[in-house]
């Protein structure tokens, strides 16, 4: 089943096209890699779909114009991770978590037992439950990034769209993270689009690629298409060799 479906979609800031009438269908229930190189269009659609930015062309979501969609409807539908979080200061893992609750009840609206055992369900599926009463700012960057999707998971949401999740990490905690969205996605059926500079990580995570250059698409279609040297340097514009790893797994290296 298709989850977003674009359509000639354009989007342009002053004296410049960034994304160039995309015609796409992203699947339901997969996780989606947006890649490419800087500048190639990938945050930007991203942004598009999540209605966050203006637009032009048609984007539907779950088969409904996304236009259509009233706020709290989509954020009970669709949940966004930034590239860039927002400061968490003095606020603990479990009251940022609490923040998922949001489009249920509104700002002032009180916790009830239900959501409470939504949050503590959420800090439970990212392992979080030692960490609960942490400080978020007392985290290490892979703790918060699962922390940060602890409050994605309690909003209920069923697909999440996530802005380079892993862009600050170091290797170990890279694996970690993708690794807990795939669970995420493929234990509890929910979808996810995520932008990704690595493409071995995306290769290894993902179950469909979207590659962009220059704002337009030039390759879409599962892993094994994508870890291809020709494929590999229509997207990226320099030779590359594609190897295999100790436990099979194909991997991309400059040529």
């Amino acid at each position: 089943m298709t989850l977003f479906s674009t359509r000639r979609l354009t989007v342009d800031v002053p004296g410049r096209r960034l994304l160039h009438n995309l015609d796409l269908d992203l699947p339901q229930g997969r996780v989606t890699a947006l890649i490419g190189h800087n500048g190639s269009g990938k945050s930007t659609l991203l942004k598009a779909l999540a209605r966050q930015i203006p637009y032009g062309g048609r984007i539907t979501f779950e088969r409904r114009a996304l236009e259509e969609w009233h706020a709290r409807a989509l954020a009970r539908r669709l949940a966004v991770l930034p590239q860039a979080t927002p400061p968490a200061e003095g606020m603990t893992v479990r009251e940022l978590a609490a923040l998922g609750r949001y489009p249920w009840h509104g700002a002032l609206g009180r916790l009830r037992a239900s959501d409470r055992t939504t949050i503590a369900a959420a800090l439970a599926e990212c392992g979080l439950e030692p960490l609960a009463d942490r400080l978020v700012d007392t985290l290490s960057g892979g703790e918060r990034q699962r922390a940060w999707l602890s409050m994605l998971v309690a909003q209920q949401a069923a697909t999440l769209l996530l802005d380079e999740p892993i862009s600050a990490l170091d290797i170990a905690h890279q694996v970690e993270v993708l690794a807990l969205v795939r669970r995420m996605c493929h234990r509890q059926g929910r979808s996810a689009v995520v932008v990704l500079h690595d493409v071995n990580m995306a290769a290894r995570f993902c179950d469909h690629i979207v590659a962009l250059k220059e704002g337009r698409v030039v390759l879409e279609g599962p892993p094994a298409t994508l870890m291809d040297p020709a494929a590999l340097q229509s997207v990226y514009g320099l030779p590359m060799q594609v190897l295999t790893g100790p436990d099979g797994t194909p991997v991309a290296m400059p040529a």
